[in-house]
């Protein structure tokens, strides 16, 4: 089959390897119909690269129909139609049993010190392939393959994979008050949709990024959005009495815009020998924190702070003194992708699209196309907001 592999830090190519086969009574296979580049795919494409290993799959966004059915499987068959979310877990521990998939006990990489497994997402989480690819083999199936329509489009089903969920959860842990405030730090495909969700559920959303393009998509769907301009702060302030958001959404995560620090010493810890750079990371790295930084500084005190953007250093300054002082609550996490779903998909087939699941995709492309497009997509060209490969 065809997949999109990694090859070396800013390298992908397309490949033909072995066909996903079973190997547990409780696999199933999935032809992939659609598969979606996600931001955190490039963090492997630049940072992450001493946790994997050339030739390895990417992609944790894919949908498809089942082709291949374990012996013990008992809620799928061959032609049913599936969303994977991007989290493996088996619904039955500790973990499972209280909602945080994301943590699973079963899945759990023990040896990384490190959550569930996900899909295509290097040795900290278990190096399972992933799904930009022709079939993906799905594991512990009946609880990881999502059964949805045959009847509307991908693009409805799609983002349940992650991204959807991934922004419910995030708007979920901002707490924020009836009616209340929210600020949205970033418009990539989470913060649209945590943007949108906010709007859902009757907040004041802002939302503020640098893209153009990127604040033209969000107020087509009502956001009121704001440049990543040196007065930002203070904009925001005029815009929410003076006292800041009751919460600020940060989807913006590890790789925000300027921190040159931060960037070369991701670069050079990456360029390091593999165990090297591994234990560099895991003892000393340090992330681009401006988005983080700007939303502990704006949320107004006693107010929350919610991460969903991706961070993963370990040696990252915090400014507790104002962090204390202001009485600020932070959540953040994996997502847990399962625990979401039942509330999402009415939402999804509802016919008036109210989180405009059919208005985020700007590129749709084969498989072929895709090293292409990470660079599209990494560089924010194009008006680039979402890129899907369609397998089908």
């Amino acid at each position: 089959m065809k997949a999109l592999t990694w090859q070396s830090t800013g390298k992908v190519s397309v490949e033909e390897v072995p066909d996903p086969q079973i190997v547990d009574p409780t696999d199933v296979i999935v032809k992939i119909t659609s598969s979606a580049i996600c931001g955190s795919d490039l963090h492997l494409y630049d940072v992450l690269g001493p946790f994997l290993d050339r030739g390895d799959i990417l992609g944790h966004e894919p949908m498809g129909i089942v082709v291949e059915v374990g012996s013990a499987v008992r809620n799928l068959a061959v032609g049913d139609r599936v969303v994977v979310p991007f989290v493996i877990a088996c619904g039955e521990c500790y973990m499972c049993k209280r909602g945080l998939t994301s943590q699973c006990e079963t899945t759990q990489v023990r040896e990384q010190e490190s959550g569930a497994s996900l899909y295509g997402y290097t040795q900290l989480y278990g190096s399972i392939p992933g799904g930009q690819a022709e079939f993906l083999r799905v594991q512990r199936a009946d609880f990881n393959a999502f059964k949805v329509g045959g009847e509307l489009e991908d693009d409805r089903y799609l983002f349940l994979s992650d991204i959807l969920p991934t922004a419910w959860q995030g708007v979920d842990y901002a707490n924020v008050p009836d009616g209340g405030d929210l600020v949205v730090l970033g418009l990539g495909p989470v913060g649209q949709f945590a943007s949108r969700v906010g709007k859902y559920r009757g907040y004041n959303v802002i939302a503020v990024d640098l893209v153009p393009e990127r604040r033209a998509m969000a107020e087509r769907h009502g956001i009121t959005t704001v440049d990543l301009t040196d007065d930002v702060k203070e904009h925001l302030l005029d815009l929410t009495q003076g006292r800041g958001p009751h919460a600020v959404v940060d989807a913006v995560g590890m790789e925000a815009h300027g921190s040159p620090l931060a960037g070369f010493a991701q670069k050079a810890a990456g360029a390091l020998p593999d165990p090297v750079a591994q234990k560099l990371f895991k003892t000393a790295g340090i992330d681009k924190l401006g988005a983080m930084m700007l939303a502990l500084d704006l949320v107004q005190r006693g107010g929350t702070v919610s991460l969903s953007g991706v961070y993963g250093g370990t040696a990252d300054p915090m400014p507790m003194l104002n962090m204390f002082d202001k009485g600020i609550t932070m959540r953040m996490g994996q997502c847990n992708v399962h625990r979401w779903l039942d509330e999402l998909l009415p939402i999804v087939e509802d016919a008036q699209d109210p989180l405009g699941v059919t208005d985020l995709v700007t590129h749709r492309v084969p498989i072929e196309d895709a090293p292409h497009m990470y660079d599209v997509f990494k560089n924010k060209e194009d008006g680039c907001v979402k890129v899907v490969l369609d397998m089908a």
